[in-house]
């Protein structure tokens, strides 16, 4: 990016950003610099490849006319701590309104991909139309700026994501990597498809620890466009850290918001996983299809019951001092690591272990390394897998598929194996299509036809105003587990104000474990040392809650009807008989609230998409 400005609040024109277009019928490739026309355009990611999304008329996702948008935030790249992230954009393949029409969608990913990519100069690549043949991108620095190619991918294909990772690797040094895996390939039948981005344990140690952009199918739309992988080479280009910048990064180790990601031995809560043991005190864990059983079971994924088969090691991204995340190995005999396994975290834990009723770590872990080298969105794969279950159960004597129950580990391992190699596209192409077929909706856990993550749809009435799939851009799941808010006020306050916040590390370049809310002021300090812009924490907040709104704008624009703004239906007529959180959610209470909700934002909503003249 190219700043003639210090301050973009007032003059958002005079920041430029680098965008590369890649024609992928023809192979013509343009690079141009592209002045901002807001200061969502200058924070970059979603705030920025949403305002094309909204100038294509797309009816449907496979279609050459849906572009791929690969894009970083403005502080991707640069010595902040957590500035890794990449995004990729386009109408989903998986989320549509129930008229048919695909949901403007992006999915965000760490690694150093990212940041290779910002550092061959280019901002933005836009992926235009579709190869014939299977191609990869390469994009780096040259002499003269940054340079871009298409390559043929032929050799790439039947490859994990990780070994079609090594294998680039073996021909780009200081290159990092974006890569589709067996299903993303088979995008016809996977809708859920995901894009593995590499990461410096991985490149240097060989152990597939990707870092994905999984929500709404981006890889099968990769996919479809014959895109197989993507290159981004370059030397680092890190300056040297000064003394704001210092300060900037000190606040997120020791500032406390950070902390209940740090690993136990350093006083933090051990990443995400201890959301498990937290909400098991409330019996608040989904089990076995988004229930709560309340059995004992549950304690087999408890961290300490695991580290008694596996080897723990929390570890972080790169030049991060955050170590959020939990790398599982084979454990040794003297109780060191052997083989890595999997990473382990409350989302794919759980997904794919208690709310599969499936409780041994080991085998936990297994499914969730499978669906990482097939490379799919575990939540996707995850909470379709457990409607199946449930539909089973349900259904003795007549199942579907190959008659798995919960916790039957071995036929879940085959749906797993069967989705991402192409063969059952009933799982592949999402819940909320796979209940409609089966004329059973009610217990879909899926809301605007993305699945749930986990984290019961009863204690948090927010997913139906989240914009790209529940917690990651809408963040209220804890709000009554940790906070205990239940009433009126305090829900309409969270989604309208604090809680849609949540998107904008999803334009700036930070990832959400930063743990500091977007509207402090360490965000204005960031980007004053790292590029020495001055934008007012006002300034952000606006530009991010414009950003959202014309989200939600573009689900409208795309068929959205009002009664798609929900929960699942079992919510209300099938209470969880366990949980001992407050019952709160009604039909009553989520009518009113989305009532007041939409009172407060669609006057707001008035002029962010374009008119049909072009005009805004």
């Amino acid at each position: 990016m190219r700043f003639t400005t210090t301050t973009p609040g007032s003059d958002p024109s005079a920041v430029l950003y680098n965008r590369c277009t890649v024609s992928l019928g023809d192979g013509a490739i343009t690079m141009e610099e592209i002045p901002c026309r807001n200061l969502e355009e200058v924070l970059g990611g979603f705030g920025r490849s949403f305002q094309m999304l909204a100038e294509r008329p797309v009816q449907q996702a496979y279609t050459p006319e849906n572009p791929l948008i690969l894009n970083t935030g403005l502080l991707t790249g640069s010595n902040v701590m957590t500035g890794l992230r990449s995004y990729f954009s386009a109408y989903s393949p998986l989320k549509e309104s129930r008229k048919g029409l695909p949901a403007a969608m992006w999915s965000a990913a760490s690694g150093k991909f990212g940041s290779k990519l910002k550092w061959t100069g280019i901002d933005e690549v836009v992926f235009e139309g579709r190869a014939e043949e299977p191609v990869y991108a390469v994009f780096r620095a040259g002499e003269n700026g940054p340079e871009a190619e298409l390559k043929p991918a032929g050799h790439l294909l039947g490859l994990s994501s990780h070994d079609k990772i090594m294998a680039l690797q073996k021909e780009y040094p200081e290159a990092h990597f974006a890569a589709i895996g067996p299903a993303g390939e088979h995008y016809q039948q996977v809708l859920m498809g995901a894009v593995a981005l590499s990461t410096e344990n991985q490149l240097k140690s060989g152990e597939d620890k990707c870092r994905f952009a999984g929500r709404g199918g981006m890889g099968s739309l990769m996919g479809y466009k014959n895109l197989i992988a993507v290159v981004a080479q370059s030397e680092d280009r890190l300056p040297p850290v000064g003394v704001e910048m210092r300060d900037v990064n000190r606040d997120v180790v020791k500032g406390g918001g950070s902390n209940r990601f740090q690993p136990l031995a350093q006083g933090g809560g051990g990443g995400t996983w201890a959301n498990l043991e937290v909400l098991d005190v409330f019996k608040a864990v989904p089990e076995n299809n988004f229930r709560s059983i309340a059995g004992k079971r549950i304690e087999g994924l408890y961290r300490d019951s695991v580290e008694e088969s596996l080897h723990v090691r929390s570890e972080a991204c790169f030049r991060c001092g955050v170590r959020c995340h939990n790398n599982l190995y084979r454990k040794n005999a003297d109780g060191s690591a052997g083989d890595f396994v999997a990473k382990f975290d409350f989302e794919p834990l759980n997904l794919f272990g208690t709310n599969l009723g499936i409780h041994d770590g080991e085998k936990v872990a297994e499914l969730i390394r499978l669906c990482d080298n097939l490379a799919m969105d575990a939540i996707s794969l995850g909470t379709t897998i457990a409607y199946v279950l449930d539909y089973n159960a349900r259904h003795p004597g007549n199942t579907i598929l190959n008659g798995a129950t919960f916790g039957d580990y071995d036929k879940v391992r085959e749906l797993v194996l069967a989705t991402g190699t192409g063969s059952c596209d009933l799982i592949g192409h999402g819940v909320q299509r796979l209940s409609t077929r089966l004329g059973e909706t009610g217990y879909a856990m899926q809301v605007k036809g993305l699945e749930l993550p986990a984290y019961l749809p009863e204690t948090n009435p927010g997913y139906a105003f989240a914009i790209a799939g529940g917690h990651m851009s809408m963040g209220t799941h804890m709000m009554v587990a940790r906070e205990g808010k239940v009433s009126m006020d305090e829900w309409v306050q969270a989604i309208t104000q604090q809680g849609l916040l949540q998107v904008g590390y999803d334009m700036i370049g930070l990832c959400k474990f930063v743990g500091l809310g977007l509207g402090h002021d360490f965000v204005v300090r960031a980007v004053k040392a790292a590029t020495g812009l001055e934008i007012t924490s006002a300034e952000i907040v606006a530009a991010v809650r414009r950003a959202y709104l014309r989200g939600l704008a573009l689900e409208l624009n795309q068929g959205y009807q009002d009664d798609e703004y929900t929960l699942p239906q079992q919510v209300f007529s099938e209470a969880n008989p366990t949980i001992t959180l407050p019952r709160f959610v009604t039909r009553e209470f989520l009518d009113e609230m989305k009532k007041r909700v939409w009172d407060a934002f669609k006057p707001e909503m008035a002029g962010l998409l374009p008119e049909p003249d072009g005009k805004t």
